[in-house]
């Protein structure tokens, strides 16, 4: 039997973590047998969103090193919410709208985890099942009691909202004894050595240790990664429409590729050791390239399919590629029928009969890429235009040109205008 990966040299290798336990401890514990550790996230919305992409990849990591992945729902302590990191209380939502949301987003975390039926295949667990029926005294006597306020204040992210004028509520103030108590409950049922999490997350993490240790006589591992931040100070995971999804209805595959190509050169040092499966002597290939041709984007290309990819499937991420060369100039009719269904959720399309074709000022008008016949045909005078990759003048006869898959026509005005004539199937 092959022997479990090192987590400590491998997190290391990748600018991964911010605070562990002992690191020497983890390591030696790693290579006597694999480790079970645990991610959490509170299911507050109906899909993951890019933030929390960094947490399944780690585990995606650290399963393929061998070990055992939990993900952990909130679907309790969602109810409550997290105060880490933030400066002001969640909306609080209710028992039905989580189970709802945990349902939805177990769908994607197969994509990212092997939740088969080996010996360290993922889990996906929701606090809410053991959490929920808990009786408020019962809880205070289990694990309150083991917790001194000192202990819970000392803790920076609690501290932090303390000092805020908005000050701190007790139902934030107690999220950090839910969670202790959920590390708790997969020590003792699921045998969870550990925790991971953002570096925001470390207080509550120690918490938890320290519980396990009081209530179960056992030790218990923590590590975090640094929290995700772009060079230019903005914030990871966002864009000008807000945040990134996991969900393909919500940011469409081309988008989230989109997002990855975006990655300013500075800040694609960092992510591409840190969310790429790939082993470390190819990233520091490719991050080498990087530097001699940074015009290429290859290290953006490389993350950017790899991350479509592991969330949306293979030909969704080929199929990303592809629309992304054609809505930056390559010729469209080598695009596959995927690619070109990812199009037509990009540009504007015009549903039209093929007898319309005869009349390419007509359709230039109709389409809107211009605003009157004049215009029309003073783009097509200039060879302003093409159809299906052709350049076109007045002349033309777009009757004539194939029609991608037998149902397309992508129109192109200039260098980045588009509109897609669909003729239907």
């Amino acid at each position: 039997m092959t022997s479990p990966g090192d987590i400590v040299a491998e997190f290391a290798s990748r600018g991964l973590i911010h605070d562990s336990t002992s690191r020497e401890e983890l390591s030696a514990r790693c290579a006597t047998a694999p480790i079970t550790a645990y991610v959490g996230f509170d299911p507050t919305a109906d899909s993951l969103h890019v933030g929390h992409l960094l947490g399944q990849v780690s585990l995606r990591r650290l399963q393929l090193l061998g070990h055992r992945p939990i993900v952990l729902a909130g679907g309790a302590t969602g109810m409550v919410g997290d105060p880490s990191g933030r400066s002001e209380e969640r909306n609080l939502l209710d028992e039905e709208t989580l189970r709802a949301n945990v349902d939805k987003i177990s769908g994607q975390l197969e994509r990212i985890l092997d939740f088969g039926k080996g010996s360290n295949s993922a889990i996906l667990v929701n606090n809410a099942d053991w959490t929920a029926k808990v009786p408020m005294l019962t809880f205070l006597r289990e694990v309150g009691k083991h917790v001194t306020v000192n202990q819970m204040v000392a803790k920076d992210s609690v501290k932090s909202r303390l000092a805020d004028t908005n000050g701190l509520s007790y139902t934030e103030f107690s999220y950090m004894l839910l969670q202790a108590n959920d590390f708790r409950h997969l020590c003792e049922h699921f045998n969870c050595e550990m925790q991971l999490g953002g570096s925001d997350q470390w207080g509550n993490i120690t918490v938890g240790i320290d519980l396990i240790r009081k209530v179960l006589g056992r030790g218990g591992y923590g590590l975090t990664w640094p929290l995700i931040t772009k060079a230019d100070g903005t914030k990871f995971g966002k864009t000008a429409s807000g945040a990134v999804w996991l969900d393909p209805i919500k940011t469409s595959p081309y988008q989230f590729r989109q997002f990855w190509m975006q990655v300013s050169d500075l800040d694609i040092e960092r992510f591409l050791p840190q969310f790429s499966l790939r082993p470390m002597n190819e990233i520091v290939g490719v991050l080498a390239e990087q530097r001699e041709r940074p015009e290429s984007r290859v290290a953006q290309r490389t993350l950017a399919h790899e991350m479509t990819s592991l969330v949306h499937g293979n030909a969704a991420a080929d199929a990303a590629d592809q629309a992304a060369d054609v809505l930056f100039g390559a010729n469209p009719v080598t695009a596959s029928l995927e690619a070109m269904r990812q199009i037509c959720a990009e540009v504007p399309v015009t549903t039209m009969g093929t007898a319309t074709l005869h009349d390419p000022i007509g359709v230039l008008v109709t389409t809107g890429l211009a605003a009157s016949n004049s215009e029309a045909r003073r783009l097509l005078q200039q060879r302003s235009v093409r159809a299906n990759g052709e350049q076109v003048d007045e002349h033309a006869r777009l009757d004539r040109l194939a029609l991608l898959h037998g149902r397309w026509m992508l129109l192109r005005k200039g260098k980045t205008t588009y509109h897609l004539l669909d003729f239907g199937s």
